[in-house]
């Protein structure tokens, strides 16, 4: 059985009863917000979208981007836009990161240092990410 996308970490944001803390990522649905398409079940502590697909309703909390994942096989995808200003790269580049899941990141950081290559070709990217991620 796949590993579970949030692990045993107590202090992730992830809510207790989220699908996130039993299924790896694919495995469930991430909306946007609470609704009543996806309504709770007390049997089991999930949410559950009208076909029966486990739904994470926090995209914030567990850093995924809102898509059908399970249900309509929706890929991984997150795009780096950077700041148009260069005083403001550490400052986004630390929250985009920080905020990432885990299965993001080295893509994030791929895309982070092509960007910074091409839009700031003054600036070494290492040392961005390096400050951004400090």
């Amino acid at each position: 059985m796949a590993e579970p996308f949030v692990n045993d970490d107590v202090l992730h944001l992830a809510c207790g009863i989220c699908p996130s803390r039993r299924l790896p990522v694919g495995e469930f649905d991430v909306w946007v917000r609470p609704t009543r398409d996806c309504p709770f079940n007390p049997a089991d502590g999930y949410r559950y979208a009208p076909d029966g697909t486990p739904v994470c309703v926090h995209p914030d909390r567990v850093g995924l981007p809102v898509a059908r994942y399970k249900s309509e096989k929706a890929p991984l995808t997150v795009e780096v836009h950077l700041p148009p200003d260069p005083s403001e790269l550490v400052s986004y580049l630390h929250d985009l990161l920080y905020g990432a899941a885990p299965v993001l990141l080295d893509g994030l950081i791929s895309q982070a240092t092509a960007e910074i290559r091409r839009q700031f070709p003054d600036l070494d990217p290492l040392t961005v990410l390096r400050r951004a991620m400090s």
